[in-house]
């Protein structure tokens, strides 16, 4: 099998996450500055087979299309002209950062460590691919 890809789309840095090769764990791989991340996905994905990418789609907590929405259309766009036969598929973001901090918390992760805005966009996009992976378990 191949493996899912999460991007939690930054105006400068871009948090990755991705499922092993049968798709059932889903784990940070890292955060990219965003002006690098095609060049990273070309390299990774040419070691990489990736079946698919959820790009977490930044909406407000009224549902309107927040700041980033734009910026993340562009980019998904981009990404579909690079990779015609990708499969990718938005997902609801909202809350994910606040989620991610919360995670550190529990997690005893250090308050310095806490304060890495890397660190909590990789995990960002680990709750985008875990919260996509749960949905279509129930839906089996």
């Amino acid at each position: 099998m191949s493996r899912i890809l999460s991007i939690d789309y930054g105006k400068r840095r871009t948090g990755l996450a991705v499922t092993d090769p049968l798709q059932i764990i889903a784990g940070g791989l890292c955060t990219v500055e965003t002006p690098q991340l095609m060049a990273y996905l070309t390299q990774y994905m040419q070691r990489e087979e990736v079946e698919r990418v959820v790009i977490g789609l930044p909406t407000q907590t009224n549902g309107q299309p927040s700041e980033n929405q734009a910026r993340v259309r562009e980019f998904t766009g981009r990404l579909k002209k690079a990779f015609p036969g990708l499969d990718v598929v938005f997902w609801d973001e909202r809350f994910t950062s606040v989620l991610a901090h919360q995670t550190m918390l529990e997690s005893g992760i250090s308050r310095k460590r806490r304060q890495d805005k890397a660190l909590v966009d990789e995990i960002s996009a680990t709750i985008i691919l875990q919260s996509y992976m749960e949905s279509r378990a129930n839906v089996k």
